[in-house]
């Protein structure tokens, strides 16, 4: 059976050609190629009763953006009222001068107080098919008590905590914990290697570390405890480890360093005071990995991320008091921050969290899941949406997702006809999505749809979050009304970054040093003329080929919108007449096979979708792409297959042994 959905007479109207490239004063831009034409209306009766539900919000958050985001702030729980709602001196902002908090109030606290005491915070699920629930009152519980313990162990305010952990409740109640005394939380996703832990434990000096017995993976037991030993043999800071049990697996314990998590909260206080921050005290160092160099410990502040997550998770995610919400991302990575803990909990919704792959141990496991705790919000990465593209339609058909609402993307652009699948197979055609682009860097969502305002395009990010200011821009900082150029981010928000831990320099020249007081992100984007954005990726990602700079993406989009494909990594390879050309990596779906016939096929596909500077040089098959543990893929390490470059850092891969095969088939074409 094909992974895609049957085109409908809708669908066929999609994607048009377009070869017109939008010149700058400098000759340099990216060419627009896909012309997306499908328009989605919300429908009415989501709209009556949506957060969001009249246009004028756009305007008066454009008109006055810091007057905006202090009318979001204020519904947060503070100790001390701001006496000033933006201090900005490029690159360096302060949100909410003078403002006082401790954000486990707005997450906890409040909760406890106004009748939700009771209710499920948190619903999970461990691969191997435990569960368990938490209310409120019993997550505050376990926070307090888990705060007094780290504070036992000598943690105080402004001490960097480092947690190492499989996604177990354990994990929220450890980075709230760290949040109610004030330590700084450096959350290192439990699948990264002793290595990575170690640089980043270094990085920022963490004092106590955070980890487990163990943890699962696709069947696997993952060995967090020894992989933390390997580690910290070679961080001096680490004073003491707490050891969460996960299950009984084999570990070593160190006498007077190490420490079982459930015995230091048995006798521990239910009650921990809250220490009062200011809103630009930093909560959290997360690191991210750059194409090149270490990693970048991205610091976050209290007050505007807070300000920003919730804010982002009412108006994008819709969120009511009966709904279900589900982000599948885990805490390791950015997204599990603001859409797991932070933004959701400040909302005071039900969660559901979930350990394992989304394949285990059969390919419905996510749908088995949403079925059966009735999840009403769906929030997941293109990667995985592929993926059930790949697998087939029949497994989530096999289950009841009636009760699906809303569903959103996140990670990477979306391809039209991944979306096209996700709107007609999982949410029946009734649920809107939210397709949403942001950053470790920016903390929070920043261009998105509002689901009961915005009509949507398939790939199209539409429009920015009201409060947010995005322009296309040329080299020199010219703004470009319609075409390809550079994303740019022209005033500050809440959840900006605050900078790089330890690292001023490299802060402003790798975000601030491309035009005057403007932020680059890094990517590429192009406006329509509907005045909608499509974010093209890296800029890193755009291709000169022929004097044409064409965005990776956009090729990829129409190698997806082939019957036979449901992947696809299009990258750049070196040629003498043409500058570089392209070469395509491609996945297929069931029932297809790789031959001369389907190459040609593909070929000629992607010239009558977007002309002959965009058709493959070469096309090569892969049964699965290279990607990160958090499902991005690594074209950077399909350039070096191609070019025949020793394979760079892949200590980040979810797993390393595809990139064997892949060279392999590539060196046979």
């Amino acid at each position: 059976m094909s992974a895609k959905p049957k085109k409908s007479s809708k669908s066929k109207a999609s994607a048009k050609p377009s070869t017109v490239a939008i010149t700058t004063s400098t000759g340099k831009t990216i060419d627009t190629l896909l012309e997306e034409t499908r328009l989605f209306k919300p429908e009415s009766a989501f709209t009556k009763d949506a957060h969001a539900d009249d246009k004028a919000l756009y305007a008066s958050a454009k008109k006055d953006p810091v007057a905006f985001w202090e009318s979001m702030a204020s519904q947060l729980v503070w100790r001390k009222k701001w006496t000033k709602g933006l201090e900005w001196k490029a690159p360096d902002a302060k949100w909410f001068v003078g403002g006082k908090l401790n954000v486990t109030e707005s997450c906890l606290d409040q909760h406890i107080k106004n009748g939700r005491k009771n209710k499920a915070a948190l619903i999970w699920e461990g691969e191997p098919g435990e569960k368990r629930t938490f209310t409120y009152l019993q997550l505050y519980r376990q926070v307090n008590k888990f705060a007094n313990a780290l504070k036992s162990l000598g943690v105080k305010k402004g001490d960097r905590v480092a947690i190492y952990l499989p996604m177990v409740p354990e994990l929220v109640v450890s980075v709230l914990a760290c949040a109610r005394i004030g330590a700084i939380h450096s959350v290192v996703f439990g699948g990264f290697s002793p290595e990575s832990l170690r640089d980043r434990i270094n990085d920022s000096q963490c004092k106590v570390l955070i980890t487990s017995d163990g943890g699962f993976r696709r069947g696997q037991i993952l060995p967090l405890k020894h992989d933390a030993d390997v580690a910290i043999a070679d961080c001096p800071s680490i004073e003491h480890v707490v050891i969460v049990k996960r299950g009984d697996f084999l570990l070593r314990v160190k006498e007077g360093r190490d420490h079982w998590y459930h015995r230091l909260i048995q006798n521990a206080p239910s009650y921990c005071e809250p220490e009062v921050m200011d809103s630009e005290d930093p909560l959290f160092i997360l690191y991210t990995s750059g194409t090149t160099g270490k990693p970048k410990g991205i610091m976050h502040t209290c007050g505007g991320y807070l300000t920003g997550v919730y804010a982002t998770s009412k108006y994008v995610f819709d969120l009511k008091d009966d709904d279900i919400f589900w982000c599948t991302a885990d805490i390791g990575w950015v997204t599990g921050h603001s859409y797991i803990i932070y933004g959701p909990m400040a909302n005071g919704v039900t969660q559901v969290m979930y350990e394992g792959a989304p394949d285990w141990p059969d390919q419905d496991r996510f749908w088995s899941i949403a079925e059966e705790y009735g999840v009403t919000v769906f929030y997941t990465a293109p990667t995985a949406i592929r993926a059930f593209m790949k697998w087939g339609r029949e497994w989530p058909d096999k289950h009841d997702l009636s009760q699906l609402r809303l569903l959103g993307t996140v990670g990477e652009p979306i391809n039209p006809e991944a979306w096209i699948w996700y709107h007609e197979v999982i949410g029946k055609k009734r649920c809107p999505i939210v397709d949403t682009w942001w950053q470790t860097e920016t903390g929070h969502i920043m261009i998105t749809p509002l689901p009961g305002l915005t009509q949507t395009k398939p790939g199209s990010a539409t429009q920015p979050f009201p409060g947010i200011s995005v322009a296309i821009l040329d080299e020199k900082g010219n703004a470009i009304k319609e075409g390809g150029g550079y994303l740019a981010i022209t005033k500050p928000w809440p959840g900006m970054l605050r900078g790089i831990w330890g690292d001023r320099e490299r802060f402003v020249k790798t975000y601030w040093s491309k035009w005057p007081g403007i932020y680059f992100p890094g990517d590429g984007a192009k406006i329509d003329k509907d005045g909608y954005l499509w974010i093209l990726g890296r800029v890193d990602d755009v291709i000169n080929t022929a004097g044409h700079r064409i965005s990776t993406m956009e090729v990829e989009s129409a190698l997806v919108e082939h019957a036979s494909v449901v992947e696809a990594a299009v990258v750049g390879i070196p040629h003498d007449l043409k500058g570089e050309v392209l070469a395509a990596f491609v996945t297929l779906g069931p029932g297809h096979t790789f031959n001369d016939k389907l190459v040609a096929s593909l070929k000629d596909f992607v010239t009558r979708k977007i002309g002959a500077m965009a058709k493959p040089d070469k096309i090569i098959f892969a049964p699965d792409l290279p990607k990160t543990r958090s499902g991005k893929i690594m074209r950077r390490l399909l350039r070096d297959i191609a070019t025949g470059k020793v394979l760079g850092d892949t200590t980040t891969l979810a797993d390393p042994s595809i990139l064997g095969n892949i060279r392999k088939r590539y060196e046979e074409d």
